[in-house]
């Protein structure tokens, strides 16, 4: 890891089209200048979730650069060299991934898909808000982190604890 740029983190999901991205955008909201945030899926999608794309427009997040993408991008020849990778879905942190150059410190934070969600438009919608939340709280944690002070095995145990994080219960109205 290095002070002259900054840190790049690669979010990991099975079909890269709603969590994954949702991080990315956040990440890239909360740590301009400190991060540098991107999303990628073992099998992707091919295009992201319509209410992912929906949620963050309405949060004001800029939108037309996020795609759905595999992670070999970001193992090819060329790609950035990360600093951390994080999985965001129980599917991708059980299977094999690449090696990463520059063998950055993973962790897994697992959220479920809202994606999976059952029920009309408004019930699929508050999965993707309930979502967010947890990948916005997680985030928060992780960009707050004072990372250049701390030793690499405490580092990775904040790394973990964020991802077994428990998010406060929210009040149905």
């Amino acid at each position: 890891m290095t002070g002259e740029r900054p840190f790049n983190v690669l979010f990991l999901c099975t079909g890269n089209s709603a969590r994954s991205i949702i991080a990315e955008a956040i990440l890239n909201r909360v740590g301009a200048g400190k991060f540098k945030a991107y999303s990628a899926g073992s099998m992707p999608r091919g295009q992201v979730n319509p209410l992912a794309i929906k949620l963050l427009d309405k949060l004001g997040y800029e939108t037309t650069a996020l795609r759905s993408k595999s992670w070999e991008e970001f193992a090819a020849p060329g790609a950035p060299v990360m600093d951390f990778v994080f999985t965001v879905c129980d599917n991708a942190a059980n299977e094999v991934c690449p090696i990463w150059p520059g063998q950055p410190m993973s962790a897994h934070w697992g959220v479920p898909d809202p994606a999976e969600a059952q029920g009309d438009e408004t019930q699929r919608a508050l999965a993707f808000a309930d979502a967010y939340r947890m990948l916005g709280n997680r985030i928060g944690l992780f960009a707050s982190l004072p990372i250049k002070s701390l030793d690499e095995l405490t580092l990775q145990n904040k790394l973990n604890a964020i991802g077994k994080s428990k998010m406060p219960a929210v009040e149905k109205a």
